[in-house]
């Protein structure tokens, strides 16, 4: 039987199926002890340092308590808290991203997933340059700053090489005053070579979702295809870092498992990695099931509610505190909202989940892997985050400034990304107001920069911010940054 161990490079002994029912036991043994539950709680409280802030974080077993937990009260402080470590760590910026799909060819059998191989009837696409190229202009055009690109596993249509020439040409565009200038990378398990490649590309984030942690369940949903070798896909991860990425991005898809074995299974991945690399997940995304061309999420029992939901996301930024995490367009704006006040920090805008989906007027759905929830326009998700108080951040400084990785880990966990990210954040949003927004957005926008400006506590930098997005306001130059 397979030990539990962190710094094992073994996918079965990182992520340990024992470890994970022993630690489900001792939260549901635990799941009332308030004494135990207060001292979690205090442990993960934010500390100001002479540095500036610091964040314990919990253990997987730790985290597994507090969302066991069920005392009304208990749960309240626990999204009181997991507020103010959001804030303590990224203030009220929330950063946006758009997802761009490549290419819908699969070789893979995943039965959750509409692009899986027996899928007859969804249109099958793959951009041409040209095309890519296109979508591009399109996300220029709508104001987005950073991409997470998306394509089936298919050597034969999708070989690496398509992902690297697709990658040069989306940072070839510039139009008009637009440039993507971070593409995030979300492709299947490869080899330590070719995220070697990635890595020369310049990508931002590899992102992979793990799907599902219980290695019986994963074999299952993945029936054919090389992704149903589950230690392959597991041990990505630490094939990345080892190709020279510094940042990864983690994720379940909520709904196909217990959701309190991939709570666990998650925040163990997070250990690993911090264990063996120095530094954890740059970002961990909280995906639930939807429903899709061929796909029914109601053949999934173990979908969460919008109330369990809410815990899951609390817990998770709670106990790892430093991480960025996402939410996606798959969710509405009502629980957009409220996952905003629970530790969110990045979402994305506009998103068409099918291949080629930005140049159509229509949004198509013959292509699209998922149903799309939110379905507001970028101006729109912008002026709504900036009504609820919310700095809406086109930032892609530290990525371009070599703050990655451990640099990028060190000056967040003591809170100095913020002296950074805030001004930022207004000198990016400045730019899309001025070039993208409707009148009502750029009035709004305008009105919560000047007060934001007065919030940034050094004199010199509050200056040169302030300089920069006067010459954003009065000329066509762009790109600004500390």
């Amino acid at each position: 039987m397979a030990q539990y161990n962190p710094k094992s490079l073994h996918a079965e002994e990182f992520i340990n199926h024992e470890e994970i029912l022993e630690t489900l036991k001792y939260a549901e043994e635990n799941k009332h002890n308030i004494e135990l539950i207060d001292s979690i709680l205090e442990k993960a409280r934010p500390q100001k340092t002479a540095t500036g802030v610091h964040c314990a974080g919990l253990t997987h077993r730790e985290a597994s308590v507090l969302l066991a937990c069920d005392i009304p009260e208990k749960i309240e402080e626990m999204y009181q808290l997991a507020e103010e470590i959001k804030l303590a760590f990224y203030g009220n910026r929330i950063v946006m991203f758009a997802p761009l799909y490549l290419s819908n060819y699969c070789v893979n059998g995943c039965v959750y997933c509409p692009y899986h191989a027996k899928n007859r009837h969804i249109t099958r696409k793959k951009l041409t340059q040209e095309e890519v190229a296109r979508e591009v202009i399109a996300l220029q055009d709508m104001g987005h700053k950073r991409l997470a690109i998306e394509a089936g596993e298919d050597p034969v249509n999708n070989p690496i090489e398509y992902i690297l020439e697709c990658i040069n040409t989306i940072y070839s565009i510039k139009h008009k005053n637009g440039a993507i200038r971070r593409v995030n990378v979300n492709i299947a398990a490869t080899t330590v070579e070719n995220y070697r490649k990635l890595k020369d590309a310049g990508i931002g984030t590899y992102i992979l979702f793990q799907e599902t942690y219980h290695k019986q369940s994963y074999l299952k949903l993945h029936p054919a295809g090389p992704k149903h070798d589950y230690d392959y896909h597991t041990e990505a991860m630490d094939r990345a870092m080892d190709g020279g990425i510094d940042d990864v991005g983690l994720g379940v898809l909520f709904g196909l498992e217990m959701y309190k074995y991939e709570f666990a299974g998650l925040l163990m991945h997070a250990e690993h990695l911090e264990a063996v690399h120095g530094v954890g997940p740059h970002t961990i995304s909280v995906p639930r099931i939807k429903r899709a061309d061929d796909i029914d999420p109601d053949v999934f029992d173990n979908g969460l509610s919008d109330e369990l939901f809410a815990k899951v996301i609390a817990c998770i930024r709670i106990a790892v505190p430093y991480t960025g995490m996402i939410i996606s367009t798959r969710e509405s704006q009502q629980v957009r909202e409220r996952a905003l006040g629970l530790g969110i920090s990045q979402i994305s805008g506009a998103s068409r989940t099918s291949v080629g989906g930005y140049e159509e007027e229509e949004r198509p759905h013959d292509s699209e892997q998922f149903d799309v929830s939110d379905q507001r326009s970028l101006d729109e998700v912008v002026h709504w985050l900036m009504q609820l108080g919310f700095i809406p951040s086109f930032c892609t400084a530290c990525y371009r400034e070599g703050r990655t990785g451990d640099r990028f880990m060190s000056l967040c966990k003591n809170g100095q990304i913020l002296n950074c990210c805030h001004p930022n954040a207004l000198m990016t949003l400045a730019e899309y107001l001025v070039d993208y927004a409707s009148e009502d957005t750029k009035r709004v926008g305008m009105e919560l920069i000047q007060e934001e400006l007065k919030k940034i506590p050094r004199d010199k930098v509050r200056e040169i911010a302030a300089e920069h997005i006067k010459d954003i306001c009065s000329s066509n130059r762009r790109d600004f940054r500390f």
